[in-house]
């Protein structure tokens, strides 16, 4: 097994260089057209950890055997896999979504701002912090899908679609922490540690949301002219709409139905038989009501999955250096290392090997927790929900790929910017 442990770490850090690695083979997609699906598929980011999880299963299946490596794969928790799954496909039904962006939509036409700058505004603060009761992946699903729809579709410069990615995926992962169950770097630990609702408040909530706020009014200050032009109208003069497509009107039963559904799945969360009934009970609605509904996103929800449950395989791997490592640090230095690894591995699973840990001292767990959501949007693996935003906007970038440096780049600044709120205030 200790061998089977350095081998996983090995193809670990490999599956890590791949995935900053998927703009180079989209590049040869296009250029090596003879091989182009190997290309595709090698530069699809969602497919990497799958790929080489399967690799490490191969792996333990040629050296320990049968029953050992199903054993493995059976004492893995793949609920969170799961669960993104089916939030995705809801929370990007259409009676969800059109409902989110008339309230969006309502908000920003009451802020006297030209072009699309209160529409981006508030994708980037309110629907992340609305991820603190819809969840995370939830928030993510909904504000990709407004800013592609808002932003991303009228081409935008390069330098602002990564600059909005970048700050949504921060906001995202330091958005859903005003609660004990949105956040999965939060849910890993909540029950364990005697988290609840008031101390997530006192302790992140308001941090959280100064700096939400903070990060979106400074990307939106910064590309103030840039969004000041991109009209979302036919009549500029009528404020913000979303770009939307002529449907039958959708009856209020509908939306209540929708509304139900998505609480229920949150609700249920940590039940994946009673989240995935209901699940199922939705797909028979919408097929019985295609009227009321755009395609689902069951492709880019089950890429997602993959990717989540290739991570869950291939971390279960690593638990025996990053829990070393953890035990070795103060207050002070696991909270920037934490917002560092979380770059190269889940933040979820860094709470959760640091739950396993007894004795820790209640600075230490808030370091942990705070540095894990901190480092959330750095890289597309660092928190669970990116791979969900990673999916619905990456075809809007050259090549259809997104650069793993552009977005370090692009989320450093409102990274700092989490940092100082946790850390400091």
């Amino acid at each position: 097994m200790e061998s089977i442990q350095s081998i996983g770490a090995g193809i670990f850090a490999i599956a890590v260089l791949h995935t900053f690695s998927t703009k180079f083979f989209e590049h040869l997609a296009h250029t090596r057209p003879r091989h182009a699906g190997v290309w595709h598929l090698l530069g699809e980011v969602e497919v990497v950890f799958g790929f080489w999880a399967i690799v490490l299963v191969a792996v333990m299946l040629a050296t320990l055997g049968f029953k050992p490596a199903t054993e493995y794969l059976d004492t893995r928790n793949f609920t969170e896999p799961m669960f993104v799954f089916a939030i995705m496909v809801i929370a990007a039904s259409r009676p969800i979504l059109e409902l989110t962006r008339s309230l969006v939509t309502a908000m920003a036409n009451r802020m006297p701002l030209p072009g699309a700058v209160a529409y981006v505004f508030l994708g980037l603060s309110a629907i992340p912090l609305l991820g603190s009761f819809i969840t995370e992946p939830a928030a993510m699903t909904l504000a990709a899908l407004m800013l592609r729809d808002g932003l991303y579709i009228r081409n935008p410069s390069d330098r602002l679609k990564y600059a909005v990615l970048g700050v949504l995926f921060v906001n995202i992962s330091i958005g859903g922490t005003l609660t004990p169950f949105a956040a999965p770097p939060v849910l890993m630990v909540a029950a364990k540690w005697g988290w609840d609702l008031p101390f997530m408040l006192t302790h992140f909530g308001w941090r959280a949301a100064l700096a939400v706020a903070i990060n979106a009014f400074v990307v939106t200050l910064l590309f103030y002219r840039e969004l000041a032009t991109i009209q979302l109208s036919d009549d500029s003069q009528s404020g913000p709409n979303p770009i939307t497509t002529q449907h039958e009107a959708i009856p209020f039963a509908i939306y209540a139905f929708h509304i139900l559904l998505l609480a229920g799945v949150v609700v249920f969360a940590h039940h994946p038989s009673a989240f995935m009934g209901l699940f199922l009970l939705f797909m028979g609605v919408a097929t019985a009501y295609p009227q009321y509904q755009d395609r689902l996103i069951l492709r880019e929800g089950l890429l997602v999955a993959f990717f989540l449950a290739g991570l869950v395989v291939l971390g279960g791997q690593q638990q025996w250096w990053l829990e070393g490592l953890l035990k070795s640090m103060s207050p002070d230095t696991v909270f920037w290392a934490a917002t560092g690894l979380t770059a190269i591995t889940d933040n979820a699973a860094l709470t959760y090997l640091g739950s396993l840990v007894e004795g820790l001292s209640d600075e230490f767990k808030y370091a942990l927790v705070a540095g894990a959501v901190t480092g959330g949007g750095l890289t597309v693996i660092a928190n669970a929900p990116n791979p969900a935003g990673f999916a619905i906007l990456k075809r809007y970038f050259s090549d259809e790929a997104i650069s793993a440096v552009g977005l370090f780049a692009a989320a450093a600044l409102p990274t700092l910017v989490a940092a100082i709120a946790f850390k400091y205030l």
